[in-house]
């Protein structure tokens, strides 16, 4: 007679760049709304509640693009702003690229669970200024481990990055890493990463960029074997250049437990 199945834990993720709350919804708007990305102008207090209210209906959401406070935001830490109007109780970000003294730009996590670790890499990469944000839910071997990530657009420097994530990942039997990758998943620098860790392949890719008519799946949430994912889903992140992946997961209870 077959054991049953160990009992598992719902978790709902969401992946999202949000682009510091700015609206694109063409191309020609990165030209001509480019003011948005350093004024504090427009209603971006409007588009963080409409995204907080999304990231309210999930576990453990990551963030790209998050600004920590300059002065396209008003000087808002808009990490903690959604954490607090979408009812997480846990929320840390990595300030990692700043322009000029008007604007900056963040790793973010927000959680509904408590991390018994949070801690903060600089990826490699030609320009600098890109980071991994690496959470640890659960005691043990067994816990969760959850990492946030923007990745660069050049692929030597992605590659690089790759390579350095999966050196942090690759003893991790539950692990999930999140973000915008700025590749699809079949990319040739991909590999190493689905080489060296336990991370998988997703059953299906969701495009995600552009947002108002998406043709390229970059924005992705990767699981280890040990978990067990349903479909994912594109959402849209207010008025966000990419629309944001939602997926559940399965984990098993063990990865969650605490002492």
């Amino acid at each position: 007679m077959s054991k049953p199945p160990p009992p598992r834990h719902r978790l709902r993720l969401l992946s999202a760049n949000i682009q510091a709350g700015s609206s694109t919804r063409r191309y020609s708007d990165y030209a001509t709304r480019s003011w948005s990305h350093v004024l504090p102008a427009g209603n971006k207090r409007g588009a963080l509640d409409t995204i907080a209210r999304l990231a309210g209906e999930h576990d453990i959401v990551g963030l790209n693009e998050s600004d920590p406070g300059s002065l396209r935001s008003g000087f808002t830490n808009q990490t903690h702003y959604l954490a607090q109007r979408g009812g997480f109780d846990y929320w840390s970000h990595q300030p990692n690229r700043r322009v000029g003294a008007v604007a900056s730009s963040a790793n973010g996590l927000l959680s509904k669970l408590e991390p018994i670790e949070v801690s903060d890499h600089t990826l490699p990469g030609r320009i600098t200024g890109r980071g991994v944000l690496l959470a640890r839910f659960g005691d043990g071997d067994e816990g969760l481990t959850v990492a946030v990530a923007h990745l660069s657009l050049g692929r030597q420097s992605r590659a690089s990055q790759l390579a350095f994530i999966a050196e942090l990942l690759h003893d991790h039997p539950h692990a999930v890493l999140m973000g915008d990758f700025n590749c699809p998943v079949d990319s040739p620098e991909m590999q190493r990463l689905f080489r060296e860790t336990r991370l998988q392949l997703p059953a299906c890719v969701v495009p995600t960029f552009p947002s108002w008519r998406p043709q390229r799946a970059i924005d992705h949430i990767l699981a280890s074997d040990g978990l067990v994912c349903a479909e994912a889903i594109a959402l849209p992140a207010a008025l966000s250049d990419h629309l944001a992946l939602s997926m559940e997961l399965h984990i098993p209870d063990e990865a969650l437990r605490r002492g």
